[in-house]
């Protein structure tokens, strides 16, 4: 995958027919894992993600691919984004009553009775990547992406170890903001 990568950022576009099978099966990976982690009936499926953010990889001709980690790391910040956008679009922040629950990763919730929603997540990142953007890329990439923590620290290009530090911080620390806007 990565040399078909790095062929297509150079131009040949017969690298991507050939790329294409692969970066569909990592992508559905990757929405597969957090399509499963949203309620039942949501209305934006599996199959629309993966088309959705395929088409906008596929117009990202500015990136020059490192390997399958930047890859991924990019991917798991473009599903964010269409999910997120999504979710905006429903009007589910501003509407209040109407607004549709995703349930946040296991690993990132520490009490079983919350479940704050897609956008409300997004905000608190955004707040997180003021502070330090790597622990939010971390968070997207292992929320959002479903990126393993190896494949993470190699998309960074920092050890596991350091991963795993900056995941737990940025877990309580995201915990300690939704905490804080939902009783607001």
């Amino acid at each position: 995958m990565t040399r078909l990568l790095l062929a297509w950022g150079e131009g040949d576009e017969a690298a991507l027919g050939q790329l294409t099978p692969l970066v569909y099966d990592e992508l559905r990976r990757l929405a597969k894992g957090y399509m499963g982690r949203e309620r039942a009936g949501h209305t934006l499926q599996a199959t629309a993600l993966v088309n959705e953010a395929f088409v906008r990889l596929v117009d990202v001709r500015r990136v020059r691919w490192q390997n399958r980690a930047h890859f991924l790391a990019m991917s798991a910040r473009l599903m964010r984004r269409i999910l997120v956008d999504f979710a905006r679009s429903r009007g589910y922040q501003k509407r209040g009553g109407a607004a549709q629950r995703v349930s946040f990763d296991e690993a990132l919730v520490v009490s079983s009775d919350r479940d704050p929603d897609l956008v409300a997540v997004d905000d608190a990142l955004e707040a997180l990547a003021r502070i330090d953007e790597r622990k939010a890329r971390i968070v997207e990439m292992r929320f959002f992406g479903g990126l393993s923590v190896e494949e993470t620290a190699e998309a960074l290009k920092v050890s596991p170890g350091t991963v795993m530090r900056d995941w737990k911080f940025a877990k309580a620390w995201l915990l300690h903001e939704l905490s804080n806007r939902s009783e607001s």
